[in-house]
């Protein structure tokens, strides 16, 4: 099912307005709760995919049994492109299409990964903390790059960890999901700590370097822009800037 999704409403047009709602929001982030347990209930991946040329953005939303990781129930959405491309202010682009995605789902999403970061953010302020405080949700970021922060490389085995760090705070951690790949760069969302959030994105990881939610997201965005108006550029989000 696809949702076609317009710009709400009073949605920020300029960088000013956007950071400004970045610290507004930033106060309503619940960092004391754990989250649920890696391999219960509900875990959902949400990703976008864009075309530039025609100006479109598509989100995914794919819901998997936490415990067998396979596909419960799934929901795209189709919109304009919301804001103009700012590093630390990517969620703006990508919202309006991701929480239609999430409210077109048949059932409760439960956890939900992005393919991004929360609190690993130059404002602490990320995608998935952006998109917990909206929703209520619990929410973890889990990113294919580092951004600007800085790390020392986890040593190889699967599971091993070091700290994401900014201005010597601990923002997040470089995850090893497979033996000897580069690592994962997991952050806390919302409602979800961090060493939680590392559980879950072990859970999420059983055969792959990215997790089974991301994977499955961002193949299905995909398909929905192409699906969306012919064969236009499609390019996914860039997991190295800070959503």
């Amino acid at each position: 099912m696809t949702t076609t999704v317009p710009i709400p409403d009073g949605w920020p047009g300029t960088e000013a307005r956007a950071r400004a709602v970045q610290e507004e929001l930033r106060a309503r982030l619940v960092r004391d709760e754990t989250g649920p347990p890696p391999g219960t209930g509900h875990v959902t991946g949400v990703d976008v995919a864009y075309d530039d040329g025609r100006d479109l953005v598509a989100a995914a939303a794919v819901v998997l049994d936490a415990a067998t990781l396979g596909v419960v129930a799934e929901a795209t959405a189709v919109g304009r492109v919301a804001f103009p491309y700012v590093p630390g202010l990517l969620a703006f682009r990508e919202l309006p299409a991701v929480l239609a995605a999430l409210e077109a789902l048949p059932v409760p999403p439960g956890l939900v990964v992005c393919d991004g970061y929360g609190l690993a953010h130059p404002r602490r302020f990320g995608l998935a903390c952006h998109l917990g405080v909206l929703t209520g949700l619990p929410t973890v970021g889990v990113a294919k790059n580092p951004f600007a922060f800085t790390y020392d490389d986890p040593a190889a085995p699967r599971g091993s960890t070091a700290p994401l760090r900014a201005d010597g705070e601990e923002v997040g951690r470089a995850l090893r999901t497979r033996d000897g790949v580069k690592p994962v760069f997991v952050s806390a969302g919302h409602r979800v700590t961090l060493d939680n959030a590392c559980a879950h994105a072990l859970a999420l990881t059983p055969a792959y370097r990215l997790p089974e939610t991301t994977r499955r997201a961002d193949a299905l965005c995909r398909r929905a822009l192409r699906e969306a108006g012919g064969a236009g550029a499609v390019s996914a989000a860039a997991g190295g800037s800070a959503r």
